[in-house]
């Protein structure tokens, strides 16, 4: 190589070899990330614990178990059968947030892998995937909020639903119910899927028993408007899927997206909505058929204990007597 006039022989080649080797490492960092994320991580099954308070005072414990977003395909025998061994937990109630299928032929698998847990007490609201294929997209999309959602072919989901009806599970699509279980007084009501604009909350809205000691609304896609007004008709949580947790994330960052209206603060997990309510999103144990991949962020079920909320304390002021309320531990009246 001449520079100046002045020849530096070999510099090239060594530069060349730099990049060179730069370029490999990269791509096979890139390929072991990618071998993880689809063939590890994907089926790294885990369960989640958490203890929410947010039952009336005096109410005895309650054991939920969340699951959501399956995305079952019919041949994934190692996602069926850690669905099967779920039921060894015996929770009081299962909740089920939506996004089953993903194969038209997948409804027997859904079941199957439920096993035992659809003798339980059961709640479900479904999510797009449930009415409706996924289709290949572009990565990018999910950036952009208002992108155009194109579905793909229709899904078998009132033979799901029959499915689980018959085995008792409630419907709570625009559907109040109210109901006991373990003891525990439930006043409940979901939506369908706000993701794709099925929701009518009007249909449910208003606010629920107060005597009862949970009061728990449902919905696929915790989008803001939905999660605004159960918070308005005072529910106490509200559980939701949709976000696969990000699916995608970074250490010490978490999800690039959400799928959703919501923040990337709340992507999964157990967090606040409003002065009153708990809300709780489930990042899901399947994928896309489309995007079978999960980086930091394990595929999960969650079993919660819900406990009772300490007692109301009523605040008070010299010379105007009992003036408000205080909100402990998210609930108030």
């Amino acid at each position: 190589m001449r520079a100046g006039g002045v020849t530096y022989p070999g510099l090239m080649p060594a530069y060349s070899n730099t990049i060179t080797r730069a370029v490999a490492g990269a791509a096979g960092a890139a390929a072991l990330g990618i071998g993880y994320a689809t063939l590890i991580e994907r089926n790294a099954f885990t369960l989640r614990e958490a203890t929410l308070p947010v039952l009336a005072p005096g109410t005895r414990s309650l054991r939920v178990l969340h699951i959501s977003d399956l995305h079952m395909m019919p041949a994934q025998r190692l996602k069926q059968h850690w669905l099967r061994e779920l039921d060894d937990l015996e929770p009081d109630l299962v909740v089920n947030t939506g996004d089953n299928l993903s194969h038209p032929r997948a409804v027997p698998a859904v079941v199957q892998s439920l096993g035992h847990l659809l003798s339980r007490p059961g709640l479900f609201v479904f999510g797009s995937n449930d009415y409706f294929g996924p289709t290949p997209k572009n990565p990018l999309k999910y950036f952009n909020r208002d992108h155009k959602r194109v579905h793909g072919d229709p899904l078998p989901w009132r033979d799901l639903r029959a499915a689980f009806i018959e085995r008792g599970w409630h419907d709570l699509t625009h559907v109040r119910r109210e109901f006991e279980v373990a003891g525990v007084k439930i006043a409940a009501a979901g939506v369908d899927d706000p993701h794709i604009k099925r929701d009518r909350y009007d249909t449910i809205a208003g606010a629920p028993n107060r005597n009862a000691e949970l009061r728990l609304g449902l919905t696929h896609s915790p989008e803001p408007r939905v999660l605004d007004r159960f918070a308005e008709d005072g529910y106490d949580l509200v559980m939701a899927g949709h976000t696969h947790g990000g699916q995608l994330c970074l250490p010490f960052f978490g999800a690039l997206v959400t799928n959703c209206g919501l923040d990337r603060s709340r992507v999964k997990g157990p967090s606040n909505w409003g002065a009153h309510t708990k809300l709780h999103v489930s990042a899901g144990i399947g994928t896309s058929p489309w995007a079978p991949a999960r980086f930091a962020c394990r595929p999960e079920a969650t079993l919660m204990t819900l406990v009772a909320a300490p007692p109301r304390q009523v605040k008070s002021e010299p010379g105007r007597g009992l003036s408000e309320t205080d909100t402990v531990l998210g609930r108030t009246i």
